[in-house]
């Protein structure tokens, strides 16, 4: 791997498609991904594929939460991401929340606390409003986090769908932190205070939707149909990442 440009790094849990870090790139951030954590087989030879196209500079790939090596990454690391399961909270299934065996929030909060990153970025369906949000946002308080939180949906950034999704950040106290604002967003002095504005013309352009990002989903009669769908469907929109990642790092600024 080139390390030579020191970027700020990101450790992405769940990563499915890449969405995320897509919306890091969109909101301003550059940022190095230095490891993937990922379980479901065509997500990885997804992220694998982008690796070989160039598309995504080269990371290693896990694959099991539990054993992650989160103690060799501690203090290394700028952004931890992550659209962790949303079955335990989504309406559309059974929300047994912490009973569910794809809860996965413990083993998140455990590698936070061992690797330290300077921000974390989560992902989440709008039922996790009711069920368990309140529980992460006052675990990542306790660990130390100023956390802010909000909905947004793939519709306000130009889709054509809705989408709402619940976006989690959670600074640390570190002054580290200045060095992952967007790009876009700049000091101000307002009465003698100083504040973050984001230029209106500098604003990330979301009305151009993208319909067809490169999945390469749109064949006649393609192969692993199910597991691309599912992909799309667990996937994160990565406009609406990048919203949220600028709205939220002006709350917490």
């Amino acid at each position: 791997m080139d390390t030579t440009e020191e970027l700020p790094t990101v450790i992405s849990f769940c990563s499915g498609y890449g969405g995320i870090e897509r919306g890091l790139d969109l909101a301003g951030v550059e940022h190095r991904v230095i490891a993937f954590l990922e379980i479901e087989a065509f997500a990885i030879a997804n992220l694998v594929n982008k690796m070989e196209r160039g598309l995504i500079p080269p990371a290693p790939i896990y694959t099991d939460i539990t054993s992650f090596p989160s103690e060799v990454f501690r203090g290394k690391v700028s952004i931890l991401t992550g659209g962790y399961p949303c079955q335990p909270f989504s309406a559309a299934g059974k929300r047994l929340g912490e009973d569910d065996p794809r809860h996965l929030w413990p083993h998140i909060r455990r590698h936070i606390e061992s690797i330290r990153p300077l921000q974390c970025f989560f992902e989440n369906v709008e039922g996790h409003i009711s069920l368990g949000l309140s529980s992460v946002i006052s675990d990542l308080e306790e660990d130390g986090y100023r956390s802010a939180w909000g909905i947004f949906s793939a519709r306000e950034v130009g889709a054509p769908h809705q989408r709402k999704r619940v976006y989690i950040m959670a600074n640390s106290k570190s002054i580290g932190i200045q060095r992952l604002w967007p790009s876009r967003l700049e000091k101000s002095d307002s009465h003698g205070k100083a504040e973050l504005s984001l230029r209106q013309s500098q604003r990330p352009k979301y009305a151009a939707w993208d319909a067809e990002p490169g999945l390469g989903r749109v064949v006649d009669g393609c192969a692993n149909r199910v597991d691309r769908i599912k992909l799309l469907g667990n996937g994160v929109v990565p406009q609406t990442a990048a919203k949220a990642y600028t709205t939220l790092s002006e709350r917490l600024r």
